[in-house]
């Protein structure tokens, strides 16, 4: 049996996704009860240098996405990254699960043997097989964001653990 694109990365997408979106409900309900603006949390981040927890949300919904529209050659739709509240961060994440689930698992499967030319920064791009690029760059890069969302509400003391991030793995 030839593993899918969706098997091997969409479902594990859409797994996490929707964690993530379980995991902003405790947040905002943990945040209430600790009388903690649920929008402080939105600017957190683990150090100074890095990107704060409304990036790391729309991020991680842009590799999936993203992913999902290079390999299918499908039409990549935009997200403005204006999310300003913990609702709008569930609608992104709610967008990013329809989208996925729309897509078309053939196409998905031949553009793995095809080339994917991505933008690298503001100036560059970067051009790898569709299999080298969801391999070595989308899902990698997916995990690294939901992971550090994850990590920043740990760090700021929010009671989840690894089974809200694993959230449907035992999910038959």
């Amino acid at each position: 049996m030839t593993l899918t694109v969706k098997a091997a990365a969409l479902s594990g997408f859409v797994q996490t996704l929707k964690a993530l979106d379980a995991i902003l409900d405790k947040a905002v309900e943990q945040a209430e009860t600790r009388k903690i603006q649920p929008e402080v949390l939105l600017s957190a981040r683990l150090a100074p240098d890095m990107l704060a927890f409304t990036r790391q949300i729309q991020l991680c919904c842009d590799f999936a996405k993203n992913a999902v529209a290079r390999l299918s050659g499908g039409e990549n739709p935009r997200f403005p990254d204006e999310e300003k509240s913990f609702p709008e961060l569930k609608e992104r994440i709610a967008k990013t699960l329809a989208f996925v689930a729309a897509a078309d698992g053939a196409a998905l499967d031949a553009g793995l043997a095809r080339e994917v030319t991505f933008p690298r920064g503001p100036s560059a791009t970067v051009t790898m097989t569709g299999e080298a690029y969801l391999t070595r760059f989308a899902i990698p890069n997916f995990y690294f964001h939901a992971t550090t969302a994850y990590d920043i509400l740990r760090q700021n003391g929010f009671q989840i653990g690894k089974q809200d991030f694993l959230l449907g793995v035992f999910d038959a």
